[in-house]
C-alpha cells in the first residue's frame, strides 16, 4: 500500500501506546511519560494505516520565535514509501511561518536537506552511571522566584522564548543556579527521562561554570544513570567522558532557514533540554 493512502491525523492520547512502541523499535529510550511531556508542549500528528499507527511527528512551538520538529518516526515496515516526507509536510504546515530547528539522524538527513534545512552542528549524546564527586560550593538549588531570570537567560542563549517549557520542567524536575554579583548567571535542570535522568538545559557564561552546574547534579546522583546531550562546539564532551558519561551517539543540528544568530557572550547553551526540544 502506498503512503498516499495513509491518513495523517492529530496525535491523541489513544495513540500514546503505539508511539512508545515505535520509539522502542527505533532504539530510543522514551517512556510513556516522556511522550506525554513532549505531546503536552507540542502539536502532534500520526500516520495511520488500517487503524494502526505507522508514523509520528511532533512540532514544538516556542511562541512565535521558532519551533522544533521532532519525534519523526516511521515504522520499519513502511520505510522507503515516502511516509517520512508526508509526515514532514504535515509538520511544516503545523509550524506555519516560524523558523524551524531539528536534530537529524544520518538516515533522515537527505530528506531534510531536500526540504531546505541546513546543517549547523553536531549533537553528542553522553550517558552512564554517575561517579562520586564533591558538590561545588558555587551552585545552589533554584527557587520559584528564579524562574523569570532562568527563562530570560535561556532566551538569550537559545534565541527563543521557552518559558512554557521551563515552567513545565519545574513540575517534574529541579534546577540549580549560579549567581555572580547578585544576579543569576547560569542554570541547569535535572529531570526524569528514559533509563534514568537527563541534565539539561545547561546555560552558563563559560565552560567552567557549565561544569560546576553539571557537577551539582552528578554529586547528588552517585551510581545513578544520567544523560547529557551537548554539542561539539561547547568543548564539554571530553570532560563528560572523564566523569563516566560516555559518548554513545548523537545527531546533526539543522535549521530552516539558516540564520546567523548574534552570539551573546553572557549566555551559552552547553547542554540541550533534549534532542527533541532543543
Amino acid at each position: 500500500m502506498q503512503a498516499s493512502q495513509i491518513e495523517i491525523v492529530p496525535f491523541g492520547p489513544d495513540h500514546l501506546e503505539a508511539a512508545v512502541a515505535l520509539s522502542r523499535q527505533a532504539g530510543w529510550p522514551h517512556r510513556t511519560e516522556d511522550w506525554q511531556l513532549a505531546l503536552a508542549l507540542s502539536d502532534g500528528m500520526v500516520a495511520v494505516e488500517d487503524g494502526r499507527v505507522v508514523g509520528t511527528v511532533l512540532v514544538t512551538p516556542y511562541k512565535g520565535d521558532c519551533a522544533t520538529i521532532n519525534m519523526v518516526i516511521v515504522d520499519e515496515t513502511m520505510r522507503g514509501r515516502g511516509l517520512g516526507r508526508k509526515l514532514m509536510d504535515a509538520a511544516l504546515l503545523a509550524a506555519g511561518d516560524r523558523p524551524l530547528r531539528l536534530v537529524a539522524t544520518t538516515a533522515g538527513l537527505p530528506l531534510y536537506q531536500k526540504l531546505g534545512f541546513h546543517e549547523t552542528g553536531t549533537v553528542l549524546q553522553h550517558q552512564g552511571l554517575a561517579g562520586e564527586i564533591a558538590a561545588p560550593a558555587e551552585t545552589e538549588a533554584a527557587t520559584d522566584a528564579d524562574l523569570p531570570a532562568i527563562a530570560a537567560l535561556d532566551r538569550l542563549a537559545f534565541g527563543a522564548d521557552r518559558e512554557g517549557l521551563l515552567s513545565y520542567f519545574t513540575g517534574i524536575g529541579g534546577f540549580a543556579v549560579i549567581r555572580r554579583g547578585g544576579r543569576l548567571s547560569g542554570f541547569a535542570c535535572l529531570r526524569p527521562f528514559g533509563r534514568g535522568e537527563v541534565i539539561g538545559p545547561v546555560v552558563a557564561a563559560d565552560l567552567g561554570q557549565a561544569r560546576k552546574l553539571i557537577e551539582h547534579f552528578i554529586a547528588r546522583r552517585p551510581g545513578r544513570f544520567l544523560r547529557v546531550d551537548t554539542t561539539a562546539e561547547t568543548g564539554l564532551s571530553p570532560w563528560l567522558a572523564e566523569h563516566g558519561l560516555a559518548h554513545v551517539g548523537g545527531g546533526i543540528t539543522m535549521r530552516n532557514p539558516l540564520a546567523n544568530d548574534a552570539a551573546d557572550p553572557t549566555a551559552t547553551t552547553f547542554a540541550l533540554a533534549s534532542q527533541a526540544l532543543g
